[in-house]
């Protein structure tokens, strides 16, 4: 079975995602709780933003990898310190790189490695309240790409941006069924994305199903970036 490694995952899209692999691959989680996590699942400790994971006893192949910790810091440019950009960046971005560059030995020992990160739907068409992520994530799409494009065809290079997705990350946003539904209105689709919805093209783009398939930016936003409606 493929190695999985997931970054993060002990909740929301990445908890729904290790459930949906763990039958059928190795799935490893780094990641700072556990709780969520099941038991056929190899769990590790990890900060993102503190740990080295080259501490960490993984195996010596890894056919796939998903780095799944993110932010949504949505505040007035002007309500926005130079210190929240740092944050966000270094989250989002930083610690993904420093991720990929440690593990690159063993992506690299694998037929076909894929590599899966997040974005968001607010780099595509901006939206206000939104500088600070829009530019981690639009660092992250720029790395993704460029990365995708030296390491092909031993690996592939790919993001997920959704729109909103009801995650425990953005409960403040989602608390009421009138928020709720006032999001939902704004997408064609008319509701907020799942962790499902997420979790499920990140499986596909792990899979050999995805296998010619690199460099994309696949929007999962309920046809917000694409579509009017009336």
């Amino acid at each position: 079975m493929k190695n999985i490694l997931l970054i993060g995952g002990s909740y929301g899209i990445g908890q729904a995602l290790a459930n949906k692999l763990s039958d059928t691959h190795n799935v490893h989680i780094a990641s700072r709780t556990k709780e969520h996590i099941s038991e056929t699942i190899t769990h590790y400790t990890f900060d993102v933003n503190k740990d080295d994971i080259t501490t960490i006893n993984l195996p010596e192949k890894l056919d796939g990898l998903v780095y799944c910790p993110g932010s949504i810091n949505l505040k007035p440019f002007t309500a926005l310190q130079v210190v929240d950009f740092e944050k966000d960046m270094m989250l989002n971005f930083f610690s993904l790189v420093k991720v990929v560059k440690a593990l690159l030995p063993k992506l690299k020992k694998s037929d076909q490695a894929s590599l899966v990160f997040f974005s968001t739907v607010a780099v595509k068409i901006g939206m206000p309240y939104h500088t600070s992520i829009a530019a981690a994530k639009g660092a992250l799409e720029g790395f993704a790409k460029a990365l995708g494009s030296e390491y092909a065809p031993k690996i592939r290079v790919n993001v997920i941006a959704p729109s909103l997705t009801d995650t425990p990350l953005v409960s403040k946003l989602l608390s009421t069924e009138e928020k709720k539904k006032k999001i939902s209105d704004k997408h064609p689709l008319k509701r907020v994305g799942s962790v499902d919805d997420i979790a499920a093209i990140a499986q596909f783009l792990l899979s050999d199903n995805s296998s010619w398939i690199t460099g994309q930016v696949i929007g999962v936003d309920g046809g917000l970036s694409t579509l009017q409606t009336k």
